[in-house]
């Protein structure tokens, strides 16, 4: 009897499940805090304007053909149009990128926490890849791109590009998300400010505290 009360009851909550359909939207920025006061209010992604408002340069962007500057430590620069460049990807979930890179420039370690990229190579060649999580043992899976070759970055992996060649590199890159975000891994963890605790972060990296200290100063002062 038990066993049939049971089955009917697993068969009732499973038929309720089919017929009930809910979810927590994707976050659209790095954090956003619950609030009771209405003033001073953030939402998750942008206001949207009136429907009959719309104009042309809302889902227009130029300029993507010009070279970034990658006169840097890294040599590389990075060329958006996301959903601050363009309005009209607002709720589209797709945004763009222009990478630049010189002569053995890179585009160092970093994760996109709202989406996967799909980058093609215009001109140049690239040592590209992303390491999977924990669970698959942080496996590197790796490869050189050139010249119209396409690599795919899943969400949330770390990832990196490596301008090998002796010569300039360009890639574009499209992103499942209006605003994906960027977290560089050295930039973060070194360059948090406040700092992170040194001997902390020495016994997280198996470093000397004063290495991390001499780290931070550098990647605090944007050296």
């Amino acid at each position: 009897m038990k066993a049939v009360q049971f089955l009917s009851g697993f068969a009732l909550l499973a038929l309720a499940s089919l017929l009930a359909s809910a979810y927590d939207p994707s976050p659209l920025q790095d954090i956003c805090v619950a609030i009771n006061d209405p003033k001073d209010v953030f939402v998750n992604g942008k206001f949207c304007k009136d429907p009959k408002l719309a104009k042309a340069e809302d889902f227009f962007l130029p300029g993507l053909d010009k070279p970034g500057n990658t006169a840097n430590r890294l040599g590389f620069s990075v060329t958006n149009a996301n959903v601050e460049q363009i309005p009209g990807l607002n709720t589209l979930g797709i945004s763009a990128v222009r990478i630049d890179y010189a002569p053995y420039g890179q585009n160092p370690p970093h994760t996109h926490p709202r989406a996967t990229e799909i980058l093609v190579v215009l001109e140049g060649t690239l040592y590209v890849g992303f390491v999977t999580s924990n669970q698959l043992n942080n496996t590197l899976i790796a490869k050189v791109l050139n010249k119209g070759d396409v690599f795919v970055f899943p969400i949330g992996m770390i990832h990196f590009q490596f301008n090998i060649g002796k010569t300039n590199a360009v890639a574009f890159a499209s992103l499942g998300s209006q605003f994906p975000g960027v977290i560089t891994i050295a930039d973060t963890v070194f360059g948090a400010d406040p700092p992170i605790n040194p001997d902390f972060l020495g016994k997280a990296f198996q470093l000397d505290p004063n290495v991390v200290k001499d780290l931070q100063k550098k990647f605090i002062n944007g050296n």
